[in-house]
């Protein structure tokens, strides 16, 4: 991604002056590696349930909610800040949003009760969208024969950090306690945030009201296509993705498979997938076309929802399926999100509606898949699942 000679998003200006960056690959480099520890304080708080129960006093599914106010709070933080990225000054947006997240988390780790705690988590949740404002600058600043592919490294960075976050997390908090998992949160966010910040271009990309880009989200999807194909297709995908991974635990844990908590959680690196397959589909993005690139992500995630259905018996069926799921997943989410950053001459304002149309469409999902779970058992999941992808491919089938 040269300093000197970008290409600019399509309906942008190129800027007159180029700000100083570090090594192309460098610059990259340490974005996709912030992107990955901002992404990892979202999910801190699932996988040390258990210990902060224990810690509280009180049953773990009586605290379980507090997993929930931190996917509230990164919701918030999408609204507003994320579409910051094309009007307010960056440099000094991510380094705000660094202070208030790593104070936030360092509140949470001092929390003398589930309030505070849920309140800290809520704030950390919602300040830390740094990610969805890189990405963003990534593909403006990329050439534009490359750009799916810079795009692609800091998507590998963010799903690293998801995978990190509820992997490696509960194996910390086993080891030191939950409270020293937030502390170190807060200390990584804090170093990687502001060497971030330091390297990022300090002017605003254009003039105007501080909140216009929120203002404008509902027009800025009528008026593109492209953009409303790109958010209901990742919808579908993520839905179906978020319906089938976040039942998991229940099929693993109970009487057909009988394993502990923490086994099941080892399912997790099965995401590390994503992070292989994000390069890859950033080249195939830039060589044959977002569209291709989607349409087979779909056919990909298709054929892993019958291999769920055989992982109910099976669990070599799980193993290929979590694979295929989180290859779909990641292939469409490059392919998506490429498209919905040039879709538009606001990038920053775009992608907040790709990415909470996402969101909505997983967490949709994902309620769904749990009374299904409840009334039909796994075979319930798999159905939701399979629905939200017709929906997701049917809605956008026809051209306008």
């Amino acid at each position: 991604m040269p300093s000197a000679t970008t290409t600019p998003v399509r309906g942008t200006a190129a800027p007159a002056r180029q700000d100083r960056t570090p090594a192309p690959g460098l610059f990259l480099t340490l974005l996709a590696v912030c992107s990955a520890v901002t992404a990892a304080n979202i999910y801190l708080a699932a996988p040390l349930l258990p210990l902060m129960a224990r810690d509280f006093g009180s049953a773990p599914s009586a605290i379980a909610w507090i997993a929930s106010v931190a996917q509230l709070g990164y919701a918030v933080g999408l609204l507003f800040f994320a579409p910051l990225g094309d009007s307010a000054n960056r440099r000094r947006l991510v380094a705000g949003l660094t202070l208030v997240t790593a104070l936030a988390l360092g509140a949470s780790a001092a929390a003398p009760g589930t309030a505070a705690l849920a309140a800290a988590v809520f704030v950390a949740s919602a300040a830390t969208v740094i990610p969805q404002l890189l990405v963003p600058l990534v593909a403006e600043r990329a050439p534009a024969e490359r750009r799916a592919r810079h795009v692609a490294a800091v998507i590998a960075g963010l799903f690293t950090g998801i995978v990190a976050a509820r992997v490696l997390g509960g194996l910390a908090g086993q080891a030191f306690g939950w409270r020293w998992v937030f502390a170190g949160a807060a200390v990584l966010t804090l170093a990687l945030g502001l060497a971030t910040a330091v390297v990022l271009p300090s002017r605003r990309r254009r003039e105007g009201p501080l909140f216009a880009g929120l203002v404008a989200l509902p027009s800025v999807l009528r008026s593109s296509p492209e953009l409303w194909r790109a958010c209901v297709r990742q919808a579908g995908m993520f839905g179906a993705w978020s319906a089938l991974w976040t039942s998991l635990a229940l099929l693993l844990t109970g009487p057909q498979y009988g394993l502990s908590t923490a086994t099941a959680g080892l399912f997790g690196l099965f995401g590390l997938t994503a992070s292989a397959v994000a390069p890859l589909a950033g080249g195939l993005v830039d060589r044959f076309g977002a569209a291709r690139v989607v349409r087979s992500a779909y056919l990909i995630a298709a054929v892993s929802v019958p291999l769920f259905w055989l992982g109910g018996q099976v669990l070599g069926a799980l193993f290929a399926a979590a694979v295929a799921v989180h290859a779909a997943l990641v292939a469409s989410h490059v392919a998506n999100q490429t498209l919905a950053l040039t879709a538009t001459s606001t990038p920053a304002t775009a992608n907040t509606a790709y990415v909470v149309a996402g969101f909505a469409g997983g967490a949709a999902a994902s309620a769904l898949a749990g009374s299904a779970f409840s009334h039909f058992g796994w075979e319930g999941v798999c159905v939701v699942a399979g629905v939200w992808l017709v929906l997701g491919w049917g809605v956008t089938a026809v051209r306008r």
